[in-house]
């Protein structure tokens, strides 16, 4: 099986920090797994650190270990620049900028809980997958 090249969505990372139960925690808990790389941008990480702040009161995390994760995503991650050349494809900036690192990094996925708001991204090699499609892919036991 081929390594997968993934784009986690900011959803993903805030949901697997508000509860150790379903499948984004076991995905985060993995994130540094053989089977699959994770590709991060300075703005994504900024992204994901303000969303997990903002939705501190639903974490049961300091923000010493809130930080310890950002860091261990930051390590293992694969950084990319991004350029912002071909925006807006989608209806949220933000979720533009998912879709852009993904295509700059040349992904197979986008693991994202709102599938929905990556609408066409096929024209792009990419499809939007939910952790529990993930892990079942990489055959993970669930």
């Amino acid at each position: 099986m081929k390594k997968l090249k993934i784009v986690i969505d900011t959803n993903v990372i805030v949901s697997a920090l508000k509860s150790r139960n379903g499948f984004s925690f076991k995905l985060l808990s993995i994130i540094d797994d053989s089977r699959f790389s994770v590709f991060i941008s300075v703005p994504l990480i900024l992204e994901y650190e303000d969303v997990i702040k903002r939705s501190k009161s639903q974490i049961k995390l300091n923000f010493t270990e809130i930080n310890n994760i950002l860091d261990y995503i930051c390590l293992i991650g694969k950084k990319r620049k991004i350029f912002y050349l071909w925006r807006p494809f989608l209806k949220d900036l933000k979720d533009d900028m998912i879709l852009e690192l993904a295509v700059e990094s040349e992904c197979d996925y986008v693991i994202t809980f709102n599938k929905k708001d990556f609408k066409n991204i096929e024209k792009f090699n990419l499809k939007a997958l939910t952790p529990k499609e993930l892990l079942k892919k990489i055959g993970e036991k669930l």
